[in-house]
């Protein structure tokens, strides 16, 4: 059940905002096999002034964080990153320049869900794909 946070500006963001999570929710099911109903996403839709990134980006500018369990290989984390930019672009018309993708792995007994932790869950998908 990886968590993803959006950040971007609430103006850009807020119309866009159920393709945007629809298109990455996909692409995540997609490379790491997840069911379709484990979706995690919170946006985090910041104004102008609470958003300072270079010059060189578009007011379409996005960070993308996903946090996961580890087990997964790194063809695969490869292979979801790519999907995101080419979906996101495709289906969302933000430029590629315009996205970053940070990864955060940490072991499953970091995580905590459902009254245990995650090394102690039977979950309905593997983590090692």
């Amino acid at each position: 059940m990886p968590q993803v946070k959006i950040h971007g500006l609430r103006r850009a963001v807020e119309p866009i905002r159920q393709t945007l999570s629809d298109t990455i929710h996909s692409c995540i099911v997609e490379h790491f096999k997840i069911p379709a109903t484990k979706r995690f996403h919170r946006f985090i839709l910041l104004e102008k002034e609470d958003f300072i990134y270079p010059a060189s980006r578009s007011e379409y500018y996005l960070i993308i964080e996903i946090l996961m369990m580890e087990g997964r290989s790194e063809a695969t984390k490869k292979e979801l990153i790519k999907s995101l930019f080419a979906n996101i672009a495709e289906q969302v018309g933000i430029a590629n320049e315009d996205v970053e993708v940070l990864l955060l792995e940490s072991p499953a007994s970091h995580w905590g869900f459902r009254g245990k932790t995650g090394d102690e869950i039977n979950l309905n998908y593997s983590v090692e794909v």
